[in-house]
């Protein structure tokens, strides 16, 4: 036997085994400090709840907590209140739709307001943008813009134009922790993933033209329906099912 030979392909070997543990260590490390870095606020023992009930946060946690109120408005929707679409003179090329700028320059003419929308990345898709009507950069998750997309263009929208009528008193919204923490402990089924966390404005829509809606967090997951929990109170909401509050036990239906 060539001990010389056999002496070098044992080292290889091991050489190997080692380069593919440290692999593997470096991929457990890195996933550890992912999870790190989004429930790095959460409690203690929701941490384990969610390791306990398979929960997934691929969402950061927003750190902002201003002061907000309800918003009274008056919402009008384009083509006279149907499902229908506006068509565009000339379609435009869909990439504008990620910058601002480009969009106004290109669709101000068309649509009003529109650079008083905000893009949702989120909730689009490759055959509609979405983008919400926004209040010093807090979207109303109601009021949409909807902009139909076909082979790359920008062919037609659907608006709901908004005019604010006064904004109640403001208070100190919860901060996200402590919504995705009630969340984790009472509402969310095993297995859930949650895709995004942004603050903004949600309210029950009322066969009138005037609304009301409330600073709220919306808790978005990979598979399901969005949560929408009242900043001030606490109260959970969703498009599941209809009706009552989330906080007596059951959940209200929104307009998402």
């Amino acid at each position: 036997m060539d001990w010389g030979r056999a002496k070098s392909v044992l080292i290889i070997s091991f050489l190997l085994l080692n380069v593919l543990l440290g692999y593997q260590l470096w991929l457990d490390i890195r996933e550890q400090l992912n999870v790190n870095v989004n429930t790095a606020e959460l409690p203690q023992d929701k941490i384990l709840l969610m390791q306990q009930k398979r929960i997934s946060l691929d969402a950061n946690l927003p750190l902002e907590t201003p002061k907000l109120g309800d918003l009274t408005y008056l919402l009008r929707t384009e083509s006279g209140g149907t499902a229908e679409s506006v068509p565009l003179d000339a379609p435009v090329d869909s990439k504008i739709i990620f910058s601002k700028s480009e969009l106004v320059k290109a669709l101000g003419s068309y649509i009003p307001d529109i650079d008083q929308y905000v893009y949702d990345s989120i909730s689009s898709s490759v055959d509609v943008g979405v983008l919400h009507r926004a209040v010093e950069g807090h979207p109303m998750f109601d009021a949409k813009l909807l902009l139909y997309i076909s082979n790359q263009k920008i062919t037609s929208y659907h608006q709901d134009s908004v005019e604010l009528l006064g904004m109640g008193e403001a208070k100190q919204v919860l901060p996200a922790t402590k919504v995705v923490a009630s969340l984790i402990e009472t509402y969310l089924p095993d297995g859930a993933v949650i895709a995004d966390i942004q603050l903004g404005y949600h309210g029950q829509i009322f066969d009138s033209e005037k609304q009301v809606s409330a600073p709220s967090w919306r808790v978005l997951l990979e598979n399901g329906p969005p949560y929408y929990v009242h900043a001030i109170s606490g109260e959970v909401a969703t498009d599941e099912t209809g009706g009552e509050e989330a906080g007596s036990g059951q959940r209200e239906k929104g307009q998402e």
